[in-house]
C-alpha cells in the first residue's frame, strides 16, 4: 500500500490532466505543423526533444538501481518496455528528425516536468509500492496489456517513419501523411502513442499507469484535433474526402 502523499498527488495530477485537457481546446501547443512564436524563445527540435524526454528516462533508471533489492522478473519487464519507449524518444526519434523545425523552450520546460513526476509515480510503484509475483505474467492483464502496448509502439514508429518521409531533402511543403493508421486518423503518431500507454496502464493495472494514460490522452488528443482542423484549412476537400477522425479511429 501506498502513503497518502503518494496518492494525494495521484488525485492532484489526474485534476490537473482534466484542466490541461480543458485548456488545449483553445491554447494550440505550439510546435512541429502547428508552431507559432507566441511561446516564446525556440530551439531547434533535435536537442529540444532530447531535453524534454531523457529526464523521464534517467530518472527511472535511477530508481530501478535505488530499489533494486525489491525488483522481481515481472517489475523489471514492465519498467524495461518502458525504457524502450523513452530510449528511443529520447536518443533515437530526435537523431532521425529532418528539416529546422523549432520547439519553445517553454513547451520543453512543461514537457520535462511532467515527465519527471511521471517517472517519479511509476517508478515508485514499480520499485517501491507494488506486490506483482511471476503468476503476474500469465495474468489476462499482463497479456493483454502487453499485446495492446506492442501494437502501439509499433503503429507510433510506423507512423513517425510515414511523417519523416512526407518531404524529399530541400522540399518545405506540407503534405497529407497517408498510410499504415493514417487512413483511419489524421494523427497516427497520437494514436499509436496513446495505445501505447493504454496497454501499459492494463499490463501494470495501476493507478500511474492509468493517469499516465489520462494525461497522454489529454495532452495528445486536443493536438490531434488542433491538426486536424488545420489539415482541413490548408487542404480542404482532399483532406476532408479521406473521411478520417483525428486521433481515434470511427470515434473522435
Amino acid at each position: 500500500m501506498f502513503p497518502d502523499t503518494y496518492k494525494t498527488a495521484i488525485i492532484v495530477m489526474a485534476v490537473i490532466a482534466v484542466i490541461v485537457y480543458i485548456a488545449l481546446q483553445y491554447f494550440k501547443a505550439g510546435y512541429g505543423y502547428l508552431r507559432t512564436p507566441k511561446w516564446g524563445p525556440s530551439i531547434p527540435n533535435k536537442p529540444a526533444w532530447i531535453l524534454m524526454e531523457c529526464p523521464v528516462f534517467l530518472i527511472m533508471v535511477a530508481l530501478m538501481i535505488k530499489y533494486w533489492d525489491n525488483t522481481n522478473a515481472v517489475t523489471v519487464t514492465m519498467a524495461t518496455l518502458f525504457l524502450i519507449h523513452y530510449f528511443q524518444r529520447s536518443f533515437i526519434f530526435p537523431l532521425l528528425i529532418k528539416g529546422n523545425s523549432k520547439m519553445p523552450v517553454a513547451i520543453i520546460l512543461m514537457g520535462a516536468t511532467f515527465n519527471v513526476i511521471n517517472g517519479i509515480l511509476i517508478g515508485l510503484w514499480l520499485f517501491k509500492y507494488s506486490s506483482y509475483d511471476t503468476e503476474w505474467f500469465i495474468s489476462p492483464q499482463f497479456i493483454i496489456g502487453t499485446i495492446i502496448f506492442i501494437f502501439g509502439m509499433f503503429v507510433n514508429l510506423q507512423s513517425d517513419y510515414i511523417i519523416r518521409h512526407l518531404r524529399k531533402p530541400g522540399d518545405t511543403r506540407h503534405y497529407i501523411p497517408k498510410g499504415g493508421m493514417f487512413k483511419y486518423v489524421s494523427s497516427a503518431n497520437y494514436f499509436g502513442e496513446i495505445t501505447e500507454w493504454f496497454g501499459f496502464a492494463i499490463l501494470t493495472w495501476s493507478l500511474p499507469g492509468a493517469l499516465f494514460c489520462i494525461w497522454t490522452f489529454a495532452n495528445l488528443a486536443p493536438r490531434a484535433k488542433s491538426l486536424y482542423k488545420k489539415y482541413t484549412e490548408e487542404f480542404g476537400e482532399e483532406f476532408t474526402s479521406l473521411k478520417r477522425k483525428a486521433v481515434i479511429p470511427f470515434i473522435y
